[in-house]
């Protein structure tokens, strides 16, 4: 019998942006656009696949900066492509993020009604990112790229998001937040668990074999080979809200950084519960070849460290036994704060926006970032827990209690609010620099 040989991806195709982790620190910009005439869409096309970035180019003269293009499938459809072609995307991708509301569990107070215009809406037709490590270069790389879209009447900017990524690496909640990524077959980006096997390509690059061996490529095969599928996501933190949460859930500080670490499945450092069960490490949690090294089945099958409902072991359950095969369910995450941060020990909300620009990446919409979201975030039963809802993320109402597993007895804590919601966002394609050229040279 033969023995399976990796795919190599075309790498040289692939924009930087699907497959490159960001550089620390970093800052990004989030740019929004509206197409209002067909040519000149084209024509912003065209000038994009001049600026944005391979996965195979070297750091660019700004440093480690690049900018990538995304498109809707209104912006698709604003561009002129065929509904024929239009119907071998992800049904997901053709719904776009707002009409998935439900199954997302952005309800309440993160239903659409609520977002943040023009987000939501059918104007979203193409999302330009650029991403830099320092606020002076990534004002370089927006420059940079200023010629693909400016003087184009028939393309209106609607909507912008700054956000960075401190150098300490945290997020407004506290926690070092990028610590995990999975090695992607054929990428020559090694993962950040040593103990994880890569990924296949297709799982996050579309036209390559994927995990179960399928290959889904949008039609033609020029538009959808080498491109992914992402997702971005404005999500405000209600930080004071938290921060009461864990000290009147507490007995001292030390009990509330025990809280913090049981909810979010690290400590704040990036320390994981699996490898500091007792005490916070920050030597560990500052280690990337360290910190993400672990699996779950073994030492800690019943979750008396690593809680099965805490944030971490919800996203990614690892070698855990839980309903479903879990490889077939992994994402490549990106986060990026935006807004001040709160400062130290005020307990109180300011009334500033702040929160999580978050970013994800891959080829099936559907069973990886839909499938985290609805039944690993907002559920419980794949780990035998009910309906119990992620304790950070989940869409609490607050009418359910948190458990943290213990021996001899399980501590229960007060209802969890809802900690963070939906601001907007949509669902996006990821061309290929090769399908951004071929979308700039339809006709009508």
């Amino acid at each position: 019998m033969s023995v399976p040989t990796e795919v190599t991806l075309e790498l040289d195709d692939i924009q930087r942006g699907v497959l490159s982790p960001r550089p620390t620190p970093y800052a990004a910009t989030y740019l929004v656009f509206r197409i209002d005439d067909p040519s000149q869409g084209r024509e912003l096309m065209r000038r994009v696949s001049a600026v944005v970035t391979s996965a195979a180019d070297p750091p660019s003269p700004l440093g480690d900066a690049w900018v990538s293009a995304a498109v809707t499938c209104w912006g698709l459809e604003a561009l002129g492509v065929p509904r024929a072609s239009l119907d071998t995307f992800a049904w997901e991708f053709r719904q776009g993020m707002a009409a998935r509301a439900t199954a997302l569990r952005d309800v309440g107070e993160s239903s659409p009604e609520t977002w943040e215009a023009p987000l939501g809406t059918p104007d979203v037709h193409v999302v330009i990112t650029a991403v830099a490590p320092d606020p002076l270069r990534l004002a370089a790389a927006v420059e940079h790229a200023r010629p693909a879209y400016d003087r184009l009447p028939g393309v209106t900017a609607i909507w912008r998001q700054d956000c960075y990524a401190l150098p300490t690496e945290t997020e407004h909640f506290g926690y070092r937040d990028g610590v995990s990524h999975p090695a992607v077959e054929g990428s020559g980006i090694p993962g950040s668990n040593q103990l994880e096997v890569p990924l296949k390509g297709g799982e996050f690059v579309l036209g390559y074999p994927d995990e179960i061996g399928g290959v889904q490529t949008p039609q033609p095969t020029a538009l959808g080979r080498n491109g992914s599928y992402a997702v971005f996501r404005k999500l405000h933190q209600k930080v004071a809200e938290f921060r009461r949460y864990l000290r009147d859930n507490s007995t001292g500080p030390l009990d509330e950084e025990l809280i913090a670490a049981k909810i979010m499945g690290r400590w704040r450092s990036g320390a994981p519960l699996a490898l500091a069960p007792e005490s916070d490490a920050p030597e560990l949690g500052a280690d990337p070849h360290r910190r993400n090294t672990f699996l779950y089945e073994r030492d800690d099958p019943a979750g008396f460290v690593t809680p099965g409902g805490c944030h971490i072991r919800r996203a990614n359950p690892r070698d855990s036994s839980v309903a479903g095969e879990v490889r077939l369910h992994r994402m490549i995450r990106r986060g990026a704060v935006y807004g001040p941060p709160l400062p130290d020990g005020v307990m109180e909300d300011d009334g500033a926006d702040r929160g999580l620009m978050f970013a994800f990446i891959g080829a099936h919409l559907g069973r990886q970032f839909e499938f985290v979201q609805s039944e690993w975030m907002n559920d419980g039963v794949f780990f035998g827990a009910g309906n119990v809802k992620d304790p950070v993320t989940g869409s609490h109402e607050g009418d359910t209690g948190h458990t943290i597993p213990r021996r001899p007895l399980r501590r229960r804590l007060a209802p969890l609010p809802r900690f963070v919601v939906t601001r907007g966002g949509e669902y996006c394609f990821l061309p290929s620099l090769s399908a951004l050229r071929w979308l700039g040279d339809l006709r009508e």
